[in-house]
C-alpha cells in the first residue's frame, strides 16, 4: 500500500524533500472542458473565436492560465515553486461546441509539473467562465484532468 507523499510519519502535512533527486526534463499536460450554453456561443462567436465586451475570451484565458501555472507554488501550499521553462495553452471549440483547454508545462527540475499544468488549465477555464458569465450562469466547467506526464 502506498502512502501519501505530503504526510510525514506522524500524519502531519509536509513538503516532499527533493534535495536528493537529480534534475531532469519534466513535462505534463492537462485539459479542462467548458460547456457554454448555445445562447452564449451564438452571442460571442466571431469566426473560430469567442469575443466579449471585455475582449478575446480565448486570448485572455491563455494569458491567465500561463500566469497561474507560473504561480502554482504560491497557490498550493505544498507545491515546490518552479521556474517553468515553458507553458503552452491551446484553446479551441470541439465538434460538440465545447471549449477545450489544453495546458502543457515543461521544466528541468527535481520535481514534476503536473500541478502547474492542472492549475493552468483550471484558471484558463475559470477565466472563460468569468468573461462569459454576464450572458449566463449556466456555464459548466465539466472536467479538469491530467492527460500526460513525463520525466522524473
Amino acid at each position: 500500500m502506498s502512502t501519501f507523499s505530503h504526510l510525514d510519519s506522524e500524519g502531519r502535512a509536509t513538503m516532499v524533500d527533493t534535495s536528493q533527486k537529480q534534475p531532469s526534463l519534466r513535462s505534463a499536460s492537462a485539459r479542462s472542458v467548458v460547456l457554454l450554453p448555445p445562447q452564449v456561443l451564438a452571442e460571442l462567436t466571431v469566426g473560430d473565436e469567442l469575443r466579449s465586451a471585455k475582449g478575446s475570451v480565448f486570448q485572455t484565458a491563455i494569458l491567465a492560465g500561463i500566469l497561474a501555472a507560473k504561480k502554482t507554488g504560491d497557490l498550493i501550499p505544498l507545491c515546490h515553486p518552479l521556474g517553468l521553462d515553458n507553458c503552452q495553452i491551446k484553446i479551441h471549440l470541439d465538434e460538440n461546441q465545447h471549449v477545450v483547454i489544453d495546458c502543457t508545462a515543461t521544466v528541468s527540475a527535481r520535481t514534476g509539473v503536473e500541478m502547474e499544468a492542472l492549475v493552468g488549465a483550471s484558471i484558463a477555464a475559470l477565466t472563460v467562465y468569468d468573461m462569459c458569465k454576464a450572458l449566463s450562469h449556466d456555464i459548466v466547467i465539466q472536467e479538469t484532468k491530467l492527460m500526460a506526464k513525463t520525466g522524473g
